[in-house]
Order: C-alpha cells, then sequence, then structure tokens
C-alpha cells in the first residue's frame, strides 16, 4: 500500500504534467505552515527559472487542474508560488479504511528481505546486570523487533564476555579458598561435580573480590593470566569450573533479561568463536595481512584519506594471547558462515567506535566478511543522573539493573494502588507493567546515540512525553471500546467515515502517516521516531476525545464511525508499543 505522502504527490505530478510542465516539479511535502495548510509544493517556484514564467503564473495554471480532485479539498495559489493544500475527508477515509484491511496496516513488504544479525546486550558473565546494560538490551529489541516487522530475517545475538581475565581470576580466587577441589588436582581423572562448588551470590562476591586483589597482588594477577591461558587451551578441571560459572550466569542473565521482555535468539559468548581464531591467523599471515611489530602480530588498517590516526588491529599479544579485536574478528567470520547476513548491526556504547571501526576495516580487508555485507555501529550514549554524570546509586556504586526495575515498579505501584477499582493483586500486575513502559520509553524516546538524563518522577508521569501517558491513553480508548459493546453493539471497521471537524481530522490525518513513519524509523534502526509518533497520535486522540461526547452521540452511523476510529487508534498504538518492546494494561 503506498504512503499518503506519494498518493499526494502523484496527485499533484499528474496535474503538473497536464498543465504542460515538468511532472517532477510535483512534489508534495508537509506543510511548514500548518495554520495556513496541511501540505504544500513548491514546484512552481523551482520550475520559474526553467519556464521563464513567474511562479504564480505556473502555480495557478496548475491549481486549476486540480479543481476536480477527489484527494486535495483545497488547493491555494499564494504568491509568489506556493501552492498550498487541505486533503479531502473523504480521501482520508477511503485511505484509512483500506489500512484497517491490509496486514500491518499496509505497510509494504521490503523488495528484497534482508537476513540480519543484532548484537547486543553484551554482559560479562559472573556479574549482575547493572543499568549500564539497559541501553544496549532495550535498543537493541526495539530494532530486532522493528526489523522483523518491516519483513527481515533478524536473529539477535547476546554476545557473552565469557572467555577473558575474569575467568582466570575466579577461577583463581577459588583455588586460594576451596584448594581441595579436585578441579585443581592435575592427577584426577573422574567425573566432575555436576553441582556448582558455589552459588550464585557466591560467584557475584568472588569476582569483585579476585579483580581487586589483581590490582595490588602481582603475583595473584600472574596466576590468573595462566588460568585463563589454560582455561583458553583446554585444560579440563578449569573447563568444568567454566560450565559451572556459565550454567549458573545465563539461568540468571535470562531471568533478569525477561524482566525486560528482552529475548535472545542466540546466546554465543566469545568462547563460541575461539575454533575459528587459529585459522583465522593463520590465512591473515599467509595472505600478508598480519605482521610482527613489537613483538605483537598485527593488521594495518589506516588509510591516506583518514584524517585521524587509526591504530593496527592487534590480532595477538606478543605471547600468543588472543585479544578482544580478535574475538570480535572471529565472531564475524563465524556469523558469515552461519548466517550469510546482509547486514550486522551492533548496539554498543558510543564510547567504543574507535574499537569497531578498527575490525569493520580489518575484517574487510582480509576477507572474513562478504563485501556486500553491512557492518553497522550502533553507538548509544550514556543514561545520566540529574548531575549530568553516569547514573549512580546514592552512595556512588553502581546500581544493579534489577534494583533499578523494583524501585520504578515500587514507586508506580504507589501510584496505582491509589485506584479502587483494582484489587492489590491487579494493582501489582498493572504497576509492573507501566513501570517496564516508564523505563523503556523513557530510553527509547531518546535518540539512541545522545546522552540522557534518567529521571525518574518524569518517566512514572502519567502526563507528558512518558510511557505512562502512552499506555493511559490506551486504557482510555480500551474503556470506551467495552462499555460500546456492553450496550450490545459491534464494531464494525466498515462504519469509518469522513472526519467531521478539525479533532478529528487532525486523528486521522496522524493514522494515515504510520506507513511512512514505520519505513523511515525501520531504514534508520531508529525507536525514538516511533516514540515520537505515537505521543503525537495519542495527543491527537485526546484533543479528539475531549471534544466529543463519543458514546453519548444520538447519530448511530456518527458513533459507529467514531468507535471504529478508535478501534484503529488501539491497534496502531498497541502495535507500536509493542515494537518498542512493552505492553497496555486492560485498567489502571
Amino acid at each position: 500500500m503506498k504512503k499518503l505522502l506519494d498518493l499526494l504527490t502523484e496527485e499533484m505530478q499528474q496535474a503538473f504534467e497536464a498543465a504542460g510542465y515538468d511532472k517532477n516539479l510535483g512534489k508534495v511535502g508537509i506543510s511548514n505552515r500548518p495554520d495556513l495548510c496541511e501540505y504544500q509544493c513548491n514546484g512552481a517556484m523551482a520550475g520559474a527559472k526553467q519556464y521563464k514564467k513567474a511562479p504564480i503564473m505556473i502555480a495557478n495554471e496548475v491549481a486549476e487542474k486540480l479543481s476536480g480532485t477527489t484527494v486535495f479539498s483545497e488547493v491555494d495559489a499564494v504568491a509568489p508560488g506556493f501552492l498550498n493544500l487541505k486533503v479531502s475527508e473523504s480521501f482520508l477515509c477511503d485511505y484509512m479504511r483500506r489500512m484497517s484491511e491490509e496486514e500491518k496496516f499496509g505497510l509494504e513488504a521490503p523488495k528484497k528481505p534482508k537476513t540480519i544479525v543484532i548484537d547486543y546486550g553484551g554482559p560479562n558473565v559472573a556479574k549482575p546486570l547493572h543499568v549500564g546494560h539497559l541501553r544496549s538490551a532495550v535498543i537493541g529489541e526495539s530494532i530486532k523487533r522493528m526489523s522483523r516487522y518491516a519483513g527481515h530475517k533478524v536473529i539477535g545475538d547476546v554476545h557473552l564476555g565469557d572467555w577473558g581475565l575474569q575467568m582466570g581470576l575466579i577461577i583463581s580466587e577459588l583455588q586460594v579458598r576451596k584448594p581441595e577441589l579436585p578441579y585443581f588436582d592435575d592427577s584426577y581423572t573422574g567425573e566432575y561435580p555436576v553441582e556448582a562448588p558455589f552459588t550464585l551470590s557466591e560467584l557475584e562476591e568472588i569476582y569483585p573480590t579476585a579483580s581487586g586483589k589483581s590490582k595490588v597482588d602481582e603475583e595473584f594477577k600472574a596466576k590468573a593470566l595462566q588460568a585463563t591461558a589454560d582455561l583458553q587451551k583446554g585444560k579440563p578441571g578449569y573447563r568444568a569450573i567454566w560450565k559451572h560459572i556459565m550454567e549458573l550466569s545465563i539461568a540468571d542473565l535470562k531471568k533478569n533479561y525477561e524482566k525486560l521482555k528482552v529475548d535472545f535468539d542466540l546466546w554465543y559468548g566469545e568462547s563460541d568463536s575461539q575454533k575459528y581464531i587459529p585459522d583465522m591467523v593463520e590465512k591473515m599471515k599467509k595472505d600478508g595481512f598480519a605482521y610482527i611489530s613489537n613483538g605483537a602480530l598485527i593488521v594495518d588498517v589506516a588509510t591516506e584519506e583518514d584524517k585521524k590516526e587509526i591504530p593496527p588491529c592487534i590480532i595477538l599479544k606478543s605471547d600468543g594471547a588472543a585479544m578482544y579485536d580478535t574475538t570480535d574478528l572471529a565472531t564475524i567470520l563465524q556469523r558469515t558462515i552461519d548466517f550469510a547476513p546482509d547486514s550486522i548491526i551492533y548496539v554498543v556504547d558510543k564510547r567504543q567506535e574507535l574499537h569497531f571501526e578498527q575490525v569493520f576495516r580489518c575484517a574487510r580487508k582480509t576477507g572474513q566478511v562478504a563485501e556486500n555485507t553491512e557492518l553497522k555501529f550502533l553507538g548509544f550514549g550514556t543514561m545520566n543522573g540529574k548531575d549530568g554524570k553516569p547514573f549512580k546509586t546514592r552512595d556512588g556504586g553502581v546500581m544493579r539493573l534489577s534494583s533499578l526495575i523494583s524501585q520504578i515498579t515500587d514507586q508506580m505501584y504507589e501510584k496505582i494502588s491509589g485506584n479502587e477499582a483494582l484489587s492489590q493483586e491487579e494493582a501489582k500486575e498493572t504497576a509492573q507493567v507501566v513501570a517496564l513502559a516508564a523505563l523503556k520509553y523513557g530510553d527509547l524516546s531518546n535518540q539512541a546515540s545522545k546522552d540522557y538524563i534518567f529521571d525518574i518522577d518524569k518517566f512514572i508521569s502519567f502526563e507528558g512525553d512518558t510511557g505512562p501517558y502512552i499506555l493511559y491513553t490506551i486504557v482510555r480508548i480500551k474503556s470506551i471500546l467495552n462499555k460500546y459493546r456492553e450496550q450490545g453493539k459491534e464494531i464494525s471497521m466498515e462504519s469509518l467515515s469522513a472526519a467531521q471537524n478539525a479533532s478529528e481530522k487532525a486523528l486521522v490525518m496522524e493514522l494515515c502517516q504510520f506507513n511512512s513513519m514505520m519505513e523511515s524509523a525501520c531504514e534508520e534502526l531508529a525507536p525514538h521516531k516511533v516514540c515520537a509518533y505515537i505521543y503525537d497520535l495519542a495527543n491527537a486522540f485526546n484533543r479528539f476525545y475531549h471534544e466529543t461526547k463519543i458514546l453519548s452521540e444520538e447519530d448511530e452511523a456518527k458513533r459507529a464511525g467514531w468507535i471504529a476510529l478508535l478501534n484503529l487508534t488501539r491497534d496502531i498504538l498497541e502495535c507500536c508499543i509493542d515494537l518498542l518492546g512493552f505492553s497496555a494494561p486492560e485498567r489502571m
């Protein structure tokens, strides 16, 4: 189904052509003066020089050709040559009716669907999720949902940090605490215990203790580095400990991501790409890309066009250990082999941009990725407190993500529990739903690349550009539709009728912008555009609602038309919030 703006442009192009002018002059755009008109065309201004004619003369001739149009209700030629346009209410109604009948409200499927891998999440195992993990999870999940909705095949990968020094630190600290365990006995040949030698809470305490110790105890750090190397070489006891760590950590991570309504198709980690590294490195050497510099194996990725220094990719350290560059390159190779993706999107902190620039250049230079595969870095800004600094707890620590969710949920429950119509249990469930909307919308309504202030009081407000305001609007619509059904009436989209006042038309026009917005948001990987759209749509509905007595309208045809309009509004709002990763309750 064509976008509304394209149809308006087609009508205007026909008029330009009928008047004897180049049809390409007939491009229609949204008016920058909504007090004067809804849309406008400036083609007569552009054609003046080409046709050596006053632009107002061209505009008048084109306007005359539109005298019988069913698309525009008003076409005014205004000096010095603008064409001011208002769209016909009946044309909008027909368009809206077709939207209601079409799958995905008429959003056109891509001509060539893509296979897309999205790398988001990126937590380290053995450590709890904290607020720093929020943006990657929330933005990545939304982009995954939006891209699938657009018609692409999308694979989401959590890409765990499970193979670095933190593993050696945990193993070494565990050996200090429990040296008698069979994992540390090189002569042990039996089966290792099924149960882990630590609980999750113990594991979460072991890592920071070991990390702190390594910063002041050189001998301990050396042992941790050796333990890391032994693990990566396949030492059986260390591999068994690693499996225990992975099982406990992943189970806990899944619970926490589930609270955020974030899920992944793949739970791969850095360890999954290790088997690709030896052959990859040998090929880089054989093809002449990798060479030794100061003991390390590197690949130059700088070009003559660079305006700033781009350091080389370090493939192996002087001791032969792999680096983050190595693991990320091997992961690209693995994804290329497994999925042959058209695009790989990395949703990570924008401060990692240089690292990914190096990795992407190296992957292309050394042939780890197909030439036509897009490697895209989607860097996000930081979530800051009201002081403008990265968000912290009151005592200055990094807040656990589960604590943040609980804090918002508790505050939302205090607000909702005042509604006597809700039982305590329903109020608790509703508070969880609304709190998640507050958290996700508060993040996603900001352009991903920008830093933003995390203001809980603002985010949980039922007024303004917030998740709770959007949900309250949806719940209000649901309430009206339920009351209509309680009157014994059925909702029929065939009842949609032409708008009869300004606020109704404004609502209709917002609905008709859905396809255009969604196409743009998906192409630009921009969830904030979806947020901006539903905020405008919610505002348009609420203006219409406050000006219109919907259920008490005596004219049944008019009332049925309004109910159909509300039904479509609810459907589109719920579609959009699902793409953002949250839902609406039945009552609030």
